[in-house]
């Protein structure tokens, strides 16, 4: 009897997946394939391939959250079919979004009476926000100068270099200036004085940032509002200023409730924050807060009716989903003020256990400030033997994904590893990424010293060899293939940051 060398086209659901024909072949990658498969085999071959994405909850790249309570997602599975822009439609979400815009506001000391509703808007990221606040901005400015008879074509905004790469996105997409104060080693965010020499009569704002990608420290923006206010005095101006609170927002309320950085300060006119960051909400929700209407001006916002109702509309996309806004409102609710600082609370102390466990190690310098959104950035003291990509590369062995990066102009000569504290950080991973940390660094010493090559090269000024020949050390060892993608992936970086082109993180 002869056996068939293949398997029979039976119904799938009679057999496990794996014993169906759908896991021997290949799945198309560029084109919809011909027929249809059985949902079990496309739910299995879909998971299977996704297992070899990194764990979010180990990517201490990101400043997104990664997890929430189990009530929480299932409110947002029961909205995952409701298209937010519907307002006629879901008008309870619209009023959940309009509850957590004055919650942020008053959250942020807007000047609102009791009754008076804040202005703002819910938006996909702190991305978007940072679109509509900086086109406020614009639009107010080129009003003024043509009620002023003045050019109105060639508007700036200045900014440290620090920022993230989305300002760069909003100056290139909307042709406005993005005049950038440089950085130096040591001091790695906006110098107020440097930033208010830069600012002119073309000057939309200036942006702060609450919460520097790089290392997590808070731009001093009372000093900048001081400042400011001094040059608007002189010159006749009304340059004002605009915060990126992307990170810290939902921070510093909470740790450092007595820091000015927000509406109470008179030149701060927008704030934009990030929801699924510190706001402890999955990817996809920011918040952009005016500081009154006479910030956002009316010209920019869209009336539409053909969905049931008139409704006011000011995104730069047009449908979206609703259960991050449904989110965001049970986080404020279930958490409220007491639950966000514990929260807050324990994220910094996390962080002081990871800094102090890497001090001990007497290997690192720590770049970052305990009084920032709570994070660690460390360069190591000597990289002559390796360097900080290594050692972000040999983490992920251990599943870890510590992101390395070189600082922006003038301090890019200065490499970093960064690890963000969230909400699901515990103390238990802390004190185990310090164990693996040591084990890294322990196997980057001892394995190249075993299999070092040492090659002398002479190097003569004249032909003949003479006491003022210089040695070269070739050093060659079993990682050399490693390391061969390491300083490709370097020189990518450095050759992206020639082009001011910003690898900064995730927003």
């Amino acid at each position: 009897m002869v056996l068939s060398k293949t398997a029979p086209e039976t119904d799938v659901s009679i057999h496990s997946t794996f014993a169906s024909r759908y896991v021997r072949v290949s799945l198309p990658r560029f084109r919809m394939p011909e027929q249809s498969i059985p949902k079990e085999a496309a739910y299995q071959i879909i998971n299977d391939e996704l297992m070899l994405d990194g764990n979010p909850r180990l990517n201490l790249a990101s400043f997104v959250t990664t997890w929430m309570e189990p009530e929480c997602d299932k409110l947002m599975m029961a909205a995952i079919n409701k298209n937010y822009v519907d307002m006629d439609e879901y008008p309870v979400t619209t009023e959940l979004q309009n509850r957590c815009v004055n919650i942020i506001a008053h959250l942020f000391n807007a000047p609102l009476e009791e009754t008076e509703h804040a202005v703002g808007v819910g938006t996909v990221g702190s991305s978007e926000a940072i679109m509509l606040a900086g086109l406020a901005f614009k639009r107010k400015w080129q009003n003024k100068r043509k009620e002023e008879g003045k050019p109105y074509d060639n508007p700036n905004i200045v900014t440290g270099a620090n920022v993230q790469v989305c300002w760069e996105k909003f100056a290139r997409y909307f042709e406005v200036e993005l005049k950038e104060v440089k950085l130096r080693e040591g001091y790695y965010i906006l110098d107020p004085e440097k930033a208010i020499e830069m600012v002119d009569e073309n000057t939309i704002c200036v942006a702060a940032i609450l919460g520097s990608t790089l290392n997590g420290e808070f731009e001093d923006v009372k000093r900048l509002n001081d400042l400011l206010s001094e040059k608007n005095t002189e010159t006749g101006w009304n340059t004002p200023i605009h915060v990126d609170a992307a990170s810290g927002g939902f921070i510093a309320p909470f740790l450092y409730p007595e820091l000015e950085w927000d509406f109470r300060l008179p030149l701060v006119k927008s704030i934009n924050v990030s929801g699924h960051k510190y706001g402890l909400v999955y990817a996809g929700i920011g918040w952009v807060i005016w500081r009154n209407k006479e910030d956002l001006p009316e010209e920019l916002i869209f009336h539409i009716n053909y969905l049931g109702a008139d409704q006011p509309t000011f995104t730069l996309n047009f449908s979206k989903g609703s259960s991050q806004v449904i989110a965001q409102y049970y986080q404020l609710i279930r958490l409220g003020y007491e639950g966000y600082k514990l929260v807050m609370e324990n994220c910094r102390d996390n962080m002081i256990v990871l800094k102090e466990g890497l001090e001990k190690t007497d290997r690192f310098d720590i770049v970052s400030k305990d009084d920032g959104v709570p994070l660690v950035a460390f360069t190591l003291k000597d990289n002559s033997h390796f360097d900080e990509f290594q050692v972000s590369d040999m983490l992920r062995r251990f599943g870890w994904i510590v992101p390395a990066y070189t600082m922006p102009p003038d301090a890019q000569h200065v490499t970093v590893l960064r690890v963000v504290i969230r909400e699901d950080f515990s103390r238990a991973l802390a004190e185990r990424l310090v164990v693996d940390i040591q084990k890294v660094l322990h196997e980057l010493e001892m394995l190249p010293s075993k299999l070092l090559t040492k090659t002398a090269i002479t190097v003569a000024g004249d032909e003949g060899l003479n006491d003022d020949a210089k040695v070269v050390v070739v050093k060659k060892s079993a990682l050399e293939t490693q390391r061969e993608i390491t300083t490709a992936w370097k020189k990518f970086v450095m050759d992206r940051k020639k082009m001011n082109d910003k690898m900064n993180g995730v927003c």
